[in-house]
C-alpha cells in the first residue's frame, strides 16, 4: 500500500450499529491504522493505514470479529497467452493490483480465475492492468453465451493462422529449395549459379523471406521485442530473437559482406523462414488441439435448447429459453430436450437423463417430480412448471462448476511455475554463452557456426510444452469426468483423490437407498402374504413412521378404512380392518398381548441378525406373520467396494447407526472397518482415526451431519441426490448417487495424474536433452550441429506431444459398465423397532 492511502472493503454480517462499531474497532486495532470507519448503511469499511499494513491483516482482523470482507471471484478471458512465462506474468499483475487476494492463470483455456475483496478492486482494474501488461483481457460473460464465443474465438484463431501457415509455407518454398536444395544437390546449386547467379538468388531469398517475417511472421516481433524490452521475455521473444539474428546476419551477407571476417559471409535466409513456418504450423496444430479440451463443456453448454414452448392462454408459443420466467408452464413433445428445471404438472413419461447423471437408463417421471434442463423427454408429452431458469439451472451449475474445476491449480503446478518463470531468461543466456563459447574455441569458420548454434538454443527450448503439462491434462480429465457424472468442485482434488489409501462411506443414503423398504414377509399357517400385507398395511397406513410407511408402500393402493385405530408408545399399535382386529409391533407387543409367535419368533431373530428390523402382524389374536423392514443396498454398491478393493483401497463404515446392525451390513459387503453409533462429532474424530491407520482418506456422504466429516477428509465426495450442504462441503459431487461413480472419480484421478506426469517428463525431459544438443555439445564428439529449421520442428512438435496426450483422456472409459451391480436383494437396517 502506498503512503496515505485510504482502503474501501465491503463488509459482510453488518446487521446493527453494534456490529458497525465492533467491526470498526477491529479494523482500528490492527497495528498501523490511522483510521477507520464502517458505515451501516452500506456496509462498507474506510481504512486510512501506515505503507506496512496489508489487506490480509484488515480481512483477518474482520474475520477474527465475525464480520468478514466480502469477497468476488471473476473469471477473465485472455488473449496474447504463448507460453508458461505468460502465466506468470498475468499472475504477478493480477496479484499486484490492491485487493486481489488470489489469482489463477490456465493457459490451456486462455482464462484467469480472480478472487478479490469487493469493494477494494473492480474488475475493470484487473482487465486494464493486465491488458496494460500486453495481454487483452474482458470478463467472461454467461456460460452458454461466452462458451459460444469461446468457440468462436477459437474457429477464428485456427482459420487465421491456417491462413499464415499457407502464405508463408508458399513464400518460404522458393527459399528452401534453392538454398537447402544446393546442398544437398550439388547439381542445383550450380544451375543456380549458372542461371540465377548466387548474388541475385540472395537477393531473391531475401525478398521471399522478407515478406514472410513482416506478414506471417510479424507477431513474434510485435509481441516478443515488447516483452523482451519490459524485462520479461516470452516464447515470442525467443523466436524474435533468434530469427533476427538469422536473418540480420544473412541481410550484411548479402549487402555488405565486408564487413564480417574473410569466409564467414553466409546466408540463412531459409533458417528464419522455415522457423517461421514450422513454429506457425505447431501453432495451427496446437490451436486446434487446445479446441478439442473444452469438447466437454461445448457439449454440455449445447445440451439446452434455445426455444421452449411456453403455455399462455391455452395456447402454446414458441419463446426463447432466455426469455423464461419461473413459474411459466412449459410443454415439451416427445423426443425434444427440456429446457429449464420444473416439476412436472400434466402427464408421464421416461426421461434420459443420461448426459448429465451418466445412467443410461430413462428415468420414470409423473406429475409432482422434478425434471432437468438438458436432459431429454421420452414417448409422451408433458407440461411442466418452470423452477429454476437461466444461471439458476441444474445444467448451468454444472457448468460453472466444471469450468471453476478446469481452470484450478495443482500443487504440482507449483513448481511447473517457479521454472518456467526464469526458464526464457535462462534460455537466453545459454544462448549468449552458446555463441560466446563458439566464437572463441569453435573451428573456423567460428562465426557462422556460432550463430547456427545460439539460434538453434533460442529456438528448440519450449516453454509451451512446460505450461501446457497440466492444465490441458485437467481440462481434459474434469471435462470427461463431467459426462460420467463426476463433478469435481474442486480442480485440486484431482491430486488429492489420487493419493487416497482407504474410503470411508457413510451408510445411510449412500450405502444404502436412505428410506426403510420392505424386504421380507414370512406367514404363519393358515395366513397368505396378501391378506396380511392387506390387513396390516392399512392399520399402518394411519402412522406417520418410516417403517409404517414401508409396508403401506409394500401393500399397494385400494387398502379399506382402519377404525379404533390406537398407538402404543414403545410397542406398536392397533387397529380395526374389515371387521378384523389388527396389532402390528415389535416382539415386546406380541407378548404384552400374550400372543404365541411359535415358530415365527426363531424367524425374527435370523431377520435381526442379518441387519433388519423385525416386525409382527397379529390378526384377531393370533399371530400372522413376521416383516422384515430395511434400508436397501444401492444395486451399484457391492460392484464399487468389489472394485475398492481390486485397486488395494481399503474401504471403512462410518454411521449413526448400531453396532450391531453396521457389523451385520459390513460383514456381507466385504467392508474392512466399521466405526458405528457416531454422532456427526464422532465422524470427524473416526476420520482422523482411520487417517492415522492408513493414511488419506476420502469420505462420501450425502446428509447435513456428513458435512464436517466430507470436510475434514483429504477428499469429501458429495451423493448429488444428498442435502446442498453436504454438497458445498465436498470437493467431488456424484450426480447420479450412486458409488460406482466414486469409483470412475478414482479412475479419471488416477488416469489424469498419470498423463501429467508424462507431460512433465517429456516437457522437461525435451528441454534438458534438447538444449545441450542445439548449443552444440555433441559435435566435439562427432555429433550433429542441429539446424535452426530442425530445431524449430521440434519445438513446434514438443507442444503438439503435449495435447495430444492430454487429449487420450477423452476415450477414458469409465472403471465400471452402468449396468454392473451387485445383488439387488442385499438390504440393511438401523432402525430399532418403534419405541
Amino acid at each position: 500500500m502506498s503512503e496515505n492511502t485510504r482502503i474501501s472493503l465491503q463488509i459482510t454480517n453488518l446487521s446493527c450499529a453494534g456490529c458497525a462499531g465492533r467491526a470498526e474497532r477491529a479494523l482500528a486495532a490492527v497495528e498501523g491504522v490511522q483510521k477507520a470507519s464502517v458505515n451501516l448503511a452500506n456496509a462498507t469499511g474506510q481504512v486510512a493505514a501506515a505503507p506496512r499494513v496489508q489487506l490480509e491483516q484488515l480481512t483477518a482482523a474482520l474475520k477474527s470479529a465475525g464480520y468478514p470482507a466480502a469477497e468476488s471471484e471473476v473469471t477473465l478471458a485472455l488473449s496474447g497467452m504463448s507460453c508458461a512465462s505468460c502465466v506468470g506474468r498475468v499472475e504477478r499483475v493480477l496479484l499486484a493490483v490492491p485487493g486481489v487476494l488470489s489469482a489463477s492463470v490456465n493457459l490451456a483455456s486462455e482464462t484467469a480465475q480472480v478472487r478479490f475483496l469487493t469493494g477494494t478492486a473492480r474488475v475493470a482494474d484487473l482487465t486494464r492492468a493486465v491488458t496494460e501488461a500486453g495481454y487483452p483481457a474482458r470478463p467472461s460473460g454467461a456460460a452458454e453465451d461466452e462458451t459460444e464465443q469461446a468457440s468462436q474465438r477459437k474457429s477464428d484463431e485456427i482459420a487465421a493462422l491456417r491462413r499464415q501457415v499457407l502464405i508463408a509455407a508458399l513464400l518460404t518454398m522458393p527459399v528452401f529449395v534453392i538454398e537447402m536444395g544446393g546442398h544437398m544437390i550439388p547439381a542445383l546449386h550450380h544451375w543456380v549459379a549458372a542461371n540465377l547467379g548466387m548474388q541475385n538468388s540472395y537477393l531473391l531469398q531475401f525478398t521471399l523471406t522478407t515478406l514472410v517475417l513482416a506478414g506471417p511472421g510479424r507477431q513474434f516481433y510485435v509481441k516478443g521485442f515488447p516483452a523482451l524490452f519490459r524485462g520479461a521475455p516470452d516464447m515470442n521473444a525467443l523466436v524474435a530473437l533468434g530469427t533476427s539474428a538469422a536473418y540480420g546476419f544473412s541481410v550484411i551477407s548479402t549487402f555488405a559482406p565486408r564487413l564480417l571476417p574473410a569466409g564467414t559471409a553466409n546466408v540463412y535466409f531459409e533458417a528464419a523462414a522455415v522457423i517461421v513456418v514450422l513454429i506457425l504450423t505447431g501453432r495451427f496444430l496446437e490451436a486446434r488441439a487446445k479446441g478439442r479440451t473444452g469438447a466437454a463443456i461445448r457439449k454440455l453448454a449445447g445440451l439446452q435448447p434455445k426455444t421452449a414452448m411456453v403455455v399462455a392462454g391455452g395456447e402454446a408459443v414458441e419463446t426463447p429459453v432466455e426469455e423464461i420466467a419461473a413459474g411459466d408452464m412449459i410443454r415439451v413433445r416427445p423426443g425434444e430436450r427440456i429446457a429449464v428445471d420444473g416439476e412436472i404438472v400434466s402427464g408421464s413419461s421416461y426421461i434420459d437423463e443420461s448426459m448429465i447423471s451418466g445412467e443410461p437408463v430413462p428415468v420414470a417421471k409423473a406429475p409432482g417430480d422434478e425434471v432437468t434442463a438438458g436432459t431429454v423427454n421420452g414417448n409422451s408429452a408433458l407440461e411442466f412448471r418452470a423452477t429454476r431458469v437461466g444461471r439458476d439451472t441444474v445444467l448451468a451449475q454444472i457448468i460453472r462448476m466444471v469450468e471453476h474445476a478446469q481452470g484450478a491449480k495443482l500443487p504440482v503446478q507449483g513448481l511447473v511455475d517457479r521454472i518456467t518463470l526464469w526458464f526464457v531468461p535462462a534460455v537466453i543466456a545459454v544462448a549468449a554463452l552458446t555463441v560466446l563459447a563458439w566464437s572463441l574455441f569453435g573451428p573456423a569458420p567460428s562465426l557462422p557456426l556460432a550463430l547456427v548454434a545460439g539460434v538453434s538454443v533460442l529456438i528448440i527450448a519450449c516453454p509451451c510444452a512446460m505450461g501446457l503439462a497440466t492444465p490441458t491434462s485437467i481440462m481434459v480429465g474434469i471435462g470427461r469426468a463431467a459426462q460420467m457424472g463426476v463433478l469435481f468442485r474442486k480442480g485440486d482434488a484431482l491430486q488429492r483423490l489420487q493419493e487416497v489409501q482407504v474410503v470411508a462411506l457413510d451408510k445411510t443414503g449412500t450405502l444404502t437407498e436412505g428410506r426403510p423398504a420392505l424386504t421380507e414377509l414370512i406367514c404363519a399357517e393358515g395366513f397368505t402374504r396378501e391378506e396380511v400385507l392387506r390387513l396390516s398395511g392399512a392399520a399402518e397406513a394411519q402412522s406417520e413412521h418410516p417403517i409404517a410407511l414401508a409396508i403401506v408402500a409394500a401393500a399397494g393402493k385400494g387398502l379399506p378404512q382402519a377404525d379404533a385405530f390406537e398407538a402404543i408408545p414403545g410397542y406398536g399399535l392397533r387397529a380395526e380392518v374389515d371387521g378384523h382386529a389388527v396389532l402390528a409391533g415389535a416382539a415386546r407387543l406380541m407378548v404384552r398381548e400374550g400372543i404365541e409367535l411359535g415358530a415365527l419368533a426363531a424367524e425374527g431373530e435370523k431377520l435381526a441378525k442379518r441387519g433388519e428390523t423385525p416386525l409382527y402382524a397379529a390378526i384377531d389374536g393370533r399371530a400372522a406373520a413376521v416383516i422384515a423392514v430395511a434400508d436397501p443396498i444401492k444395486p451399484g454398491t457391492p460392484a464399487a467396494i468389489k472394485a475398492f478393493h481390486d485397486e488395494g483401497l481399503k474401504v471403512a463404515m462410518i454411521t449413526g447407526d448400531a453396532t450391531a446392525t453396521a457389523q451385520s451390513i459390513a460383514a456381507r459387503l466385504g467392508i474392512d472397518a466399521v466405526k458405528a453409533e457416531c454422532l456427526p462429532a464422532d465422524k470427524v474424530a473416526a476420520i482422523q482415526d482411520l487417517q492415522a491407520e492408513h493414511g488419506a482418506l476420502a469420505f462420501v456422504g450425502d446428509g447435513i451431519n456428513d458435512a464436517p466429516a466430507l470436510a475434514a477428509a483429504d477428499a469429501g465426495i458429495a451423493i448429488g441426490t444428498g442435502t446442498d450442504v453436504a454438497i458445498e462441503a465436498a470437493d467431488v459431487v456424484l450426480v447420479s448417487g450412486d458409488l460406482r461413480g466414486v469409483v470412475n472419480a478414482l479412475t479419471v484421478s488416477r488416469a489424469t495424474m498419470r498423463n501429467i506426469r508424462q507431460n512433465l517428463g517429456w516437457a522437461f525431459g525435451y528441454n534438458v536433452l534438447l538444449i545441450p544438443v542445439a548449443a552444440g555439445v555433441l559435435y566435439p564428439l562427432g555429433g550433429p550441429l542441429l539446424s535452426p529449421a530442425l530445431a524449430a520442428g521440434a519445438m513446434a512438435l514438443s507442444s503438439v506431444f503435449v495435447l495430444s496426450n492430454a487429449l487420450r483422456l477423452r476415450r477414458l472409459k469409465p472403471a465400471i459398465d452402468e449396468d454392473q451391480a451387485g445383488p439387488a436383494s442385499l438390504a440393511a437396517g438401523g432402525r430399532e423397532a418403534r419405541a
